[in-house]
């Protein structure tokens, strides 16, 4: 059997989409929970707080040294058996990208209010708006227009990143390609590089589309 025969060889090509939906869905569900509590993080971080600030920033530097693999590990294997929680595979992942994507966010969030000058908060009150309207209709539309690039860029790198839940046993789009090629290595040698190829282009389908939709958006803004 040539190696490019397997992928379409019984189901594996509809195994391989499968794979993919699960980093998909598992990066959908985390970002959108990340964008929440990061955008509630970011604008605590833009406050006047001293305390609150320190304990976003070292949440924030915490999630950044740690690598997510180790994250990942530490869910998965330690906080189950320390607390007795049964959680799947996937349910450790979405939690990790959350704590990871919330961080992020909440930092791209600062940075967006950060950017705004300062002047636009002084013609805002000298206007007579209050902190609240000031807010809605001056400071939160200029603060989005420079965030959602960003945040399109925080969901490709998350998409990518997915890739090392295969290595807590989820079965994502990897470890159904692996799969494959364990399953065939007698049969077809060469079909590592068909199964791979296929799902570079399957991540390149993903992530191309929003990688332009933030080059648009980032020349929109500018």
């Amino acid at each position: 059997m040539e190696g490019y025969e397997v992928i379409f060889a019984g189901n594996n090509f509809i195994r391989l989409l499968s794979g993919l939906w699960v980093t998909v869905r598992i990066s959908l569900i985390s970002i959108g929970i990340s964008l929440i509590l990061g955008f509630i993080m970011g604008t605590a971080m833009t406050g006047r707080n001293p305390f609150v600030k320190v304990l976003c920033r070292v949440y924030l530097e915490a999630v950044r040294i740690v690598p997510q693999l180790v994250w990942l590990f530490i869910m998965y294997f330690g906080i189950t058996r320390l607390t007795g929680l049964n959680l799947s595979g996937e349910a450790a992942s979405v939690i990790v990208f959350t704590i990871w994507g919330t961080a992020e966010t909440a930092d791209l969030v600062r940075s967006a209010f950060g950017s705004i000058p300062i002047h636009q908060f002084e013609s805002g009150f000298s206007l007579g708006l209050s902190k609240i309207q000031l807010y809605i209709f001056v400071i939160l539309p200029q603060a989005l227009k420079n965030l959602f690039p960003n945040i399109i860029n925080l969901a490709t790198r998350m998409i990518k990143t997915t890739a090392l839940i295969s290595l807590i046993g989820v079965t994502e789009v990897l470890k159904v390609g692996k799969q494959i090629i364990d399953a065939n290595r007698y049969e077809a040698p060469d079909a590592a590089l068909w199964v791979y190829g296929v799902i570079f282009l399957m991540y390149f389908a993903v992530c191309f589309p929003l990688s332009l939709l933030s080059r648009r958006l980032t020349e929109r803004k500018d």
